[in-house]
């Protein structure tokens, strides 16, 4: 009966252990059944055709080369100055008596027209002394001939063989005749000091600063204001060793009386208008500035505050103005959108198989819209305007045309 009792337990014990193995690893029989038959279907599916995919053209913007005569124009800035500006310096002293309305800060004076006038009273006497002198010099000199010509009639009638100059009296009438002219000159010197006592200009101007007030005392020497004349203006333009060749100018160029003085175009914003002037290239620079390595020329403009002003603003002076100079000889580029560019000198052109050409290109001139070049193209290529990624030779594109576009 015990061993009975003891096998069953050891059978009941074993079938506990089956159950719990059982139990854990079913879920694990499963997953392994579950991914043998997914590879079994995977191995029996059959494997698609593979097929080349076809490279799909890149679509870029193009436009064509065009042919023209062109004459280059170079585009710079520069400061109105005037051509003529002095210091306002007396040559007298004395006390200011008289002064202008026009000699005040802005104020426009005609040529001639007096601006001061220092007290002339002590230079009028002196005009009337050295007058005196001169008279007395004239005196002294005609004693003197009348002298010489009776010593001479007495030596003649005495007969003597020799007679010094200073016996015939000609040795004083040398010294009253250098008297004579002396006293001249003190008279001319007293009348032009007297002169000096108006301050007179002789060009049309405006006053740039005054310095000095009525009733002052100046000396001769001191300044007394900045002056301008307005008749011509000056303008210096600063320009680059490749804006002088396209300009096909030399250093050191004159034009000869403005027959071959290239054309410069002027223009300043003030405010929300836009005024022009027009004026000439009259000289280059025969050197290249040290510091900035540039080649300065010389521009003029006539009448500035008269005829030349554009919508009555004058082209004044101290204005900073934006200039356009026009080449002086034309000659034939190949004209091309700006956007063609790329890196100074390479340009993109799609072939009659529409493929992609990197091209070096000879610049002539570029500007904010275009570009002239004279070599690395011809007429009628399709340049491309669109940006391209990593650019390649012999790439596949599809050009379209902006114009098409509309």
């Amino acid at each position: 009966c015990t061993f009975r009792m003891w096998c069953y337990r050891a059978i009941h014990r074993e079938r506990s252990v089956v159950k719990k193995l059982l139990k854990i690893s079913a879920p694990v029989l499963v997953m392994v059944v579950g991914i043998l038959v997914v590879q079994g279907l995977v191995a029996a599916k059959p494997e698609p055709e593979k097929k080349d995919e076809e490279v799909r053209a890149l679509s870029l913007y193009v436009d064509s080369v065009k042919s023209e005569e062109v004459t280059i124009a170079v585009k710079t800035q520069g400061e109105v100055r005037p051509k003529t500006a002095i210091d306002l310096i007396p040559q007298v002293s004395g006390r200011i008596v008289v002064m202008s309305d026009s000699f005040s800060e802005g104020g426009e004076f005609a040529p001639n027209s007096v601006l001061l006038k220092i007290d002339d009273a002590d230079y009028q006497v002196a005009v009337i002394r050295a007058e005196a002198a001169v008279a007395a010099a004239q005196t002294a000199l005609e004693r003197e001939l009348a002298t010489a010509e009776i010593k001479e009639d007495e030596w003649r009638d005495e007969r003597r063989e020799e007679a010094t100059d200073f016996a015939l009296n000609l040795t004083q009438v040398a010294q009253a005749k250098a008297m004579l002219r002396s006293a001249k000159a003190d008279l001319d010197k007293a009348r032009l000091d007297l002169a000096r006592t108006e301050i007179k200009l002789p060009f049309h101007g405006r006053v740039m600063k005054r310095e000095v007030g009525i009733g002052q005392y100046v000396s001769a020497g001191a300044r007394m204001g900045r002056v301008f004349a307005v008749d011509v203006v000056e303008v210096r333009l600063p320009l680059t060793d490749s804006q002088l060749v396209e300009l096909n100018l030399p250093l050191g160029f004159t034009a000869v009386h403005g027959l071959d003085a290239p054309l410069v175009n002027f223009s300043a914003m003030l405010g929300s208008r836009e005024y022009q002037w027009h004026g000439n290239i009259v000289r280059i620079d025969a050197s290249i500035d040290q510091e900035t390595r540039l080649i300065y020329a010389t521009a003029e403009v006539q009448d500035p505050y008269g005829l030349a002003a554009s919508k009555g603003m004058p082209m004044a002076v101290g204005m900073f103005v934006n200039a356009e100079i026009a080449g002086v000889s034309s000659q034939y580029a190949y004209v091309m959108p700006r956007l063609a560019l790329r890196n100074k000198d390479k340009v993109y052109v799609i072939n009659s198989d529409n493929e992609l050409e990197i091209r070096t290109v000879e610049v002539l001139s570029t500007s904010e819209d275009r570009v002239l070049v004279t070599s690395g193209v011809d007429t009628g290529d399709r340049v491309v305007t669109s940006p391209v990624p990593n650019a390649v030779n012999g790439m596949a594109v599809e050009p379209i045309f902006r114009t098409a576009q509309g």
